[in-house]
């Protein structure tokens, strides 16, 4: 399971966070700045990987349960 949050401008993504780096990733000159600035906050890259198990792993279960 991969828990990914992306971020986009005017239709184009321009970062992402990835769970399973468990960094934030730029995809464009301003994204590669904003991830690198984001990256740099560790107490916000320990609220997204706990949001994973909070939200992923939680409904995962219902998911497959429906199956």
């Amino acid at each position: 399971i991969e828990y990914i949050q992306s971020y986009y401008y005017n239709k184009v993504e321009y970062a992402r966070f990835s769970s399973s780096l468990g960094k934030f990733v730029g995809f464009t000159q301003f994204g590669l700045k904003q991830a690198d600035y984001w990256n740099s906050d560790t107490s916000q890259l320990a609220q997204l990987n706990a949001d994973k198990e909070r939200y992923c792993l939680h409904n995962i279960g219902i998911w497959f349960s429906n199956i």
